[in-house]
């Protein structure tokens, strides 16, 4: 079968996406999943955007053992050599290039001619290829570009030595039959087309990122690029776990495979959604909390006859697992660490040290610890290095006839901050505290929580978003004090604003 190659953009294109902004080891730690479930080439970032993304691109690619890591950079000579040293130390480094293709964009965005566009093309091409040989080059908004004159720059980058060319639909606009005859013209226009992989990136403005995406593949086009969880600008991106699972599900038709473990895509979504705080729809095809559920009594009736009546896939062929490891205050190290590994993470053993601890204070707190309950207080507890602020204690106090007064005390780069307020309720009041705490103007624009697992003893998530000096920054917190996880996710959101001014300092 003709293989796909999957190129995976939620780490530049996917962060892009309001609300999903990550620090250097959250990318890091997403790269790893991202090479542990087997994509091709990973696109870390935009190395001349800012020196924070300059170094999660750096600090990625020297991570990678397989995976080929890419950096974005505009046909500018300085962009390409920034791109050049963050993905230098790789294993298999691709430079990005791109310029817009379409005369909306030449007139009202770049003011050149078709004419100079094509020559910064080419000459970014070329100065690329000094540096590397993979060298990829995408003509921005190509599906609303004149057909002939992408034929044309597609030919002169091809001529300067691109080994990649991608036709994006940037803005979302194309549809199936019209995308499968641009790639198929330029299949058959281009003379020197067998000389470049063809790719394609589809956005989602009208729902079909997806279909686009596999009518490119059905016209030619051997690698997609496209996002985990379909995150990425405006309505997001192709998802990768539904064209990959079309890929699977339906070679019969298609003939095409990658080398994706599919078995890997469940993890991998529950990891971008802990690491951003953005969940996905119930709905949502693969990975959505309703994608294996069956209610009706006809589908039931059915599945318990024979489970493909209505079930196209397993849930276990995507790494959903229909049996749960349960751990308790009576489980050791070694249980623990095993889960751990086998759950995907990767940790020291000083970190493993502060997780046994803090799992064996859960435990005293709850009888039975499920997956979700580890995956909550790892995603919390994980990374947390150069933290600046640190809940010590709190005293809440509440009623439906008296006013909420907190006190918190929080740690501060080694020093105590006792703060006291009073608010609506008791996370009111909390919140109100912290905010003396904190040298910054902050509020609150979304508020979530929910239980982690089943049960009276469950732990309480909660999802918030902050704006800090004007900033949007998202936070969590988990606990089975509902409280003290609002506590938590009000801190992680102020530590990550710290985190994100270091990078920018």
């Amino acid at each position: 079968m003709r293989k796909i190659m999957i190129f995976d953009t939620t780490l530049r294109d996917g962060e892009q996406s309001p609300g999903c902004s990550m620090t250097i080891q959250e990318k890091l730690r997403m790269a790893r999943q991202l090479e542990k479930m087997g994509v091709d080439v990973l696109e870390a970032g935009f190395a001349i955007a800012s020196e924070g993304d300059f170094q999660a691109i750096q600090t990625i690619a020297n991570a990678m053992k397989n995976t080929s890591v890419a950096s974005l950079a505009r046909s500018l000579p300085r962009d390409i050599d920034r791109a050049y040293e963050a993905v230098k130390g790789g294993v298999a480094p691709r430079i990005h290039t791109f310029i817009a293709t379409s005369d909306i964009h030449l007139q009202h965005k770049l003011r050149m001619s078709r004419e100079q566009a094509i020559e910064s093309a080419v000459a970014a091409v070329k100065h690329a290829k000094h540096y590397l040989s993979d060298v990829e080059f995408s003509a921005e908004d190509a599906t609303r570009s004149d057909w002939n004159y992408l034929t044309q720059i597609v030919q002169a980058v091809i001529h300067a030595g691109a080994t990649t060319v991608n036709i994006p639909d940037t803005v979302g606009y194309t549809t199936p039959e019209e995308y499968f005859e641009l790639i198929s013209h330029l299949k058959n226009t281009v003379p020197n087309i067998e000389r470049a992989r063809i790719s394609v990136h589809c956005h989602n403005d009208l729902g079909m990122g997806v279909a686009n995406s596999w009518a490119a593949i059905r016209a030619g086009a051997d690698q997609v690029e496209c996002t985990v969880n379909g995150i990425g600008e405006r309505a997001g991106n192709a998802a990768l776990e539904e064209i990959v699972m079309a890929m699977h599900t339906r070679r019969d038709k298609m003939q095409v495979e990658c080398g994706i473990v599919t078995t890997e895509i469940a993890r991998s979504s529950e990891l971008l959604t802990t690491i951003t705080g953005v969940k996905v729809q119930p709905h949502k095809a693969i990975v959505g909390a309703n994608a294996f559920a069956h209610e009706s009594g006809i589908h039931q009736h059915g599945m318990l006859n024979e489970r493909t009546t209505y079930e196209i896939m397993t849930p276990e062929s995507v790494g959903i697992r229909q049996t749960r490891l349960v751990l308790g205050k009576h489980s050791g190290k070694h249980a623990l660490k095993d889960r751990i590994v086998e759950m995907g993470y990767e940790i020291e053993p000083d970190e493993f040290e502060n997780i046994f601890k803090q799992f064996k204070d859960l435990c005293d707190r709850k009888k039975t610890i499920y997956d979700e309950d580890l995956e909550a207080l790892l995603a919390s507890k994980v990374g947390e290095e150069n933290v600046k602020y640190r809940l010590k204690r709190f005293v809440i106090n509440t009623g439906n006839e008296m006013t909420s007064t907190a006190v918190v005390v929080i740690d501060h780069d080694g020093e105590d901050i006792e703060t006291v307020a009073i608010g609506d309720g008791p996370i009111d009041a909390a919140y109100q505290a912290m905010r003396k705490a904190v040298d910054a103007e902050i509020r609150l624009i979304d508020y979530k929580i929910e239980a982690v697992t089943d049960g009276g003893d469950a732990q309480g998530e909660v999802r918030l978003k902050l704006e800090i000096n004007g900033e949007p920054i998202s936070g969590r917190g988990v606990s089975t004090d509902i409280i003290e996880s609002s506590i938590q996710a009000f801190l992680h959101g102020v530590n990550r604003w710290e985190q994100r001014k270091e990078r920018q300092a």
